[in-house]
């Protein structure tokens, strides 16, 4: 088994900013998705122009459509590119209704033990509630985006840890993963 820490969730559950901190204790590099996913879009066609129009014309949801396959090549790239690191996925790359798509990812994580579910609560709308005020300058469209990231299925079958982080610091719930996965956390 792969020892990396992957951190699912969706937007603003805290990946990044955990990643990072555990990334530092471990002194271990952090991969963001975020930061990384365009060049591995680029690989299979990814185009920009047809994205800014979809996101125009169709919306926020449409857009994300179009990205699944991108975000399913992106997270087997990122796994084959990257060892003995922190990962953190962006909100999308880890929930997927193409039951193909979801097998490729699922797949590529296997490998891993430490696949780790950020959630704010257990309870799922006072999850929803804190995510959405924590991500205040999101659009109606964003916030219904960030719902079914939160409700669907796919996070909830990938992970193999979930840690709450409602009322913790961003350092506590990086020492509580740290313990979670048995790793000294100071």
């Amino acid at each position: 088994m792969k020892s990396e820490i992957i951190l699912i969730s969706a937007i603003g559950a805290g990946k990044t900013t955990v990643g990072k901190l555990l990334a530092e204790r471990l002194n271990l590099p952090q991969c963001s998705m975020d930061e990384l996913r365009w060049d591995y879009y680029a690989e299979i066609g990814y185009n920009q122009e047809l994205a800014r129009q979809k996101r125009e014309k169709e919306g926020v949801l449409s857009l994300t459509r179009y990205w699944k396959p991108f975000e399913a090549h992106a997270v087997t790239r990122l796994l084959a590119e990257h060892q003995e690191c922190v990962i953190d996925f962006g909100a999308g790359h880890s929930v997927y209704e193409d039951p193909e798509l979801f097998k490729k990812v699922q797949q590529a994580l296997a490998p891993y033990k430490n696949v780790v579910l950020l959630l704010p609560s257990p309870d799922l709308d006072e999850s929803l509630q804190i995510l959405s005020q924590r991500e205040g300058d999101l659009s109606d469209e964003e916030l219904s985006l960030n719902e079914h990231f939160l409700r669907h299925s796919s996070n909830y079958e990938l992970a193999k840890l979930t840690i709450y982080t409602k009322d913790k610091t961003p350092e506590a719930t990086c020492s509580e993963i740290l313990a979670a996965i048995g790793l000294p956390s100071g």
